[in-house]
């Protein structure tokens, strides 16, 4: 009896770890699925409480067909408006993001602030970027459709001012910087040395790149670059697995400086499908030439040019 009490003994003394262990182990399942519960329950509550806004220029019924699917190219407008206390903004920032799930590619067509284009729904011709200040995101992307002959499935709009809070809120980026400038104090900090080649961006840092313009010898264009550039940086980052543990702060930027169209399900769609398309990116600058009417300068762009890049859409629309 006392050798066989002894190895009962033993043996649940060995046992005891094990049992502790899976204890730990089903402890730490449990406090992550209780985390991504209410991470998807913060998500959803920030879409449709905080930045879910309608535009009547696009109907949400067959884009979210399109997004649900997953098999056709999404036509994305991605708006920069740099609002500030008494005073709208205006869309100084237009890219026309197209994400193909067929080819996992990526195409962004950066429209100049300044082109000269009819205002839909304002009855006058003037710079595209004036669009948001007679009527909002609403106006923008109807104008935007118009000039380019496109269909446009979303918007998001961000507030440039919330740019840097964002970039902040993923961990900074990292871009590979074409020009090599001192900052005059306008953009950033006077002083500032912006390296050519890889550098890594705090949020106010990026936000004096994404800024600056007269010290780019190619000026807007230069700008409009760099532009994509931080894009496609946040755009890798924040898909990257590290980003969830971030979630709280990217809401709470997101809930106070971006608003579109899509709805929750809409962006849990267009995740699923299309975020691989984040693999190959190509860029396009819109061209055009300088004029003046009267005592402003506007970008003058021809037939030719909208027609090229509608074709280079469409064509980007239709590759399978």
């Amino acid at each position: 009896m006392g050798k066989r009490t002894e190895y009962i003994r033993a043996k649940k003394r060995r046992k005891k770890p094990l049992k502790i262990f899976l204890w730990m182990l089903a402890t730490v399942f449990l406090a992550v699925g209780i985390y991504f519960v209410y991470v998807y329950d913060q998500v959803k509550d920030t879409v449709r409480e905080d930045i879910h806004e309608k535009v009547e220029s696009i109907s949400n019924d067959s884009s979210e067909k399109k997004a649900s699917e997953g098999q056709e190219t999404l036509n994305i407008l991605l708006m920069g408006v740099d609002e500030r206390e008494n005073d709208t903004g205006r869309a100084d920032t237009l890219i026309l993001m197209s994400l193909n799930p067929n080819t996992d590619s990526l195409q962004m067509v950066s429209i100049p602030r300044d082109t000269y284009v009819p205002i839909v729904g304002y009855g006058k011709q003037d710079k595209i970027n004036h669009s948001y200040v007679y009527g909002g995101a609403d106006m923008t992307v109807a104008t935007v459709e118009n000039f380019l002959d496109v269909e446009l499935d979303y918007y998001v709009k961000i507030n440039m001012q919330g740019l840097s809070d964002l970039v902040d809120a993923v961990g900074g980026i990292t871009v590979d910087n074409p020009i090599e400038w001192v900052d005059n104090g306008k953009a950033y900090i006077k002083g500032y040395h912006y390296k050519k080649g890889e550098i890594t961006l705090n949020g106010p840092e990026a936000l004096g790149y994404a800024r600056m313009r007269k010290q780019d010898p190619n000026g807007d264009a230069g700008r409009n670059l760099r532009q994509r550039l931080v894009i496609e940086a946040i755009i890798d980052k924040g898909a990257s697995v590290g980003s969830v543990t971030k979630i709280d702060d990217i809401l709470e930027v997101m809930g106070d400086n971006v608003s579109t169209n899509m709805t929750f399900n809409e962006m849990k769609d267009i995740f699923r499908n299309y975020r691989n398309t984040r693999k190959n990116i190509t860029n396009y600058q819109i061209k055009g030439d300088g004029q003046f009417i009267g005592p402003i300068w506007y970008l003058m762009v021809s037939d030719e040019e909208q027609q090229k890049v509608h074709d280079m859409i469409k064509d980007f629309n239709s590759d399978s």
